[in-house]
């Protein structure tokens, strides 16, 4: 027999035997769909991991003011005024291998307004390093610069989403737009980097879509912030090249604690730290969702073991009239597993289909992000393929070497 006509044979055996064959394919399809969820959910977060830390700066430390609740706060400042510019000079001029360490003071405005509307947004007062540290993209005009910072300038780089909600679908590029009682001129435009918040292992990094960063120096000058609060609210320190972010938190948490009387008033994030926590989670998250697919690719592979068993001893006769006029042992052997090969490549399509809905459906309802690729496509396929075939060698071996005589005398 012909590979072609062995297809043939499948197609036709199958066919008769509908249900029987679904049912079959049913352990390939969720053990497939699972790989391909699997897969996508993921690479998925994996990216969305390396987008958060990409944003931080891996060769970076950043220290934060925390979130408080007024009570604290006003406890906390009888021992410590909060992350402030004594603690960027100090971190700078005592921690060993510390490149750069900027400042950034967050302003919630209760006004923005454009010619075109109103805005929500965050303010941000920063110094010109603050871009290249954070690995911001500029889409069009330029960057703040230490002119600006001399001369307290009102200018402004702000994010896609907020130049179409303060200046329409025209450029506000040159324009100006009110921030609470402050002008500012628009200098610069960022490209857009997603439209929400990312967050991981508790750390959030907004989206810079909707927010405006203006000179250090003016925000401190010109604009009110709540007495209580931290004089800033992040503090990002880029090490050297030859020396660990980890060991340089070491060396900033011990030296803060000094300067701030003992008082629990901020954090130091290690994103390199992150990054390796990110890997584990996904080795870990990959082990038990493989050994959950694996489990339903075994099943599936025994499924189509009973049921190619059933079908050889269904067609014994059959195998004997074959045996009879010529038929091989291989050509038999071949028969079978080209069926069982059928089987599997068949549940193998439908599962990648299931599972790419369902890594589409994740994404929809649980807003988690996934991606699916042609990798994990293919290996997939192969896998399932694998096992029809290994699934398919014992019932194939076995009709191969049934006797033709005792076959064709077999009800």
């Amino acid at each position: 027999m012909s590979l072609k006509e062995c297809l043939e044979d499948a197609g036709q055996s199958l066919t008769a035997r509908k249900l029987r064959a679904a049912l079959s394919m049913l352990g390939m399809v969720f053990g497939v769909g699972a790989v391909i969820a699997m897969l996508a959910i993921g690479e998925g977060a994996e990216r969305e991991a390396l987008a958060l830390i990409e944003r931080l700066g891996i060769r970076n430390v950043v220290v934060e003011a925390k979130d408080l609740k007024r009570e604290d706060l006003m406890e906390i400042r009888k021992k410590s005024p909060g992350l402030s510019l004594r603690d960027v000079t100090a971190i700078t001029e005592a921690v060993p291998g510390v490149e750069s360490a900027v400042a950034r003071l967050q302003i919630e405005p209760y006004r923005v307004l454009g010619p075109k509307g109103r805005l929500d947004a965050t303010a941000y007062g920063v110094s010109k390093e603050y871009f290249t540290l954070e690995s911001f993209r500029l889409r069009e005009g330029r960057w703040l610069d230490l002119l600006d910072e001399k001369i307290h300038a009102q200018v402004a780089i702000i994010g896609g989403e907020a130049e179409r909600a303060l200046f329409g679908h025209e450029s506000g590029l040159g324009r100006s737009f009110k921030l609470d009682d402050l002008w500012l001129e628009v200098v610069g435009i960022l490209e857009d980097e997603g439209d929400g918040a990312r967050s991981y292992q508790g750390v959030e990094v907004s989206s810079t879509a909707r927010e405006i960063y203006l000179p250090f120096s003016t925000a401190l000058r010109k604009l009110d912030r709540p007495p209580l609060d931290s004089p800033l609210d992040q503090i990002v320190v880029q090490v050297e090249a030859r020396t660990s972010p980890w060991d340089a938190a070491t060396a900033i948490a011990p030296l803060l604690d000094l300067l701030h009387g003992g008082a629990e008033d901020y954090r130091i994030l290690v994103p390199e730290a992150l990054l390796e926590q990110s890997r584990r989670t996904k080795r870990l998250f990959s082990i038990v969702m493989g050994a959950i697919a694996s489990i339903s690719l075994l099943v599936g592979g025994i499924g189509i073991m009973n049921i190619m068993l059933a079908s050889v001893l269904e067609r014994t006769r059959e195998i004997g009239v074959r045996r009879a006029v010529g038929a091989r042992r291989r050509d038999i052997k071949l028969q079978f597993l080209v069926e069982s090969f059928s089987i599997s490549f068949i549940g193998g399509v439908l599962g990648i289909g299931a599972g790419v809905a369902i890594a589409h459906g994740v994404a929809l309802y649980a807003d988690w992000r996934t991606v699916v690729t042609v990798p994990s496509v293919v290996l997939a396929t192969f896998v399932s393929v694998a096992v029809g075939v290994v699934s398919g060698f014992y019932p194939a071996t076995r009709a191969s070497e049934i006797d033709p005589a005792e076959a064709l005398g077999y009800e």
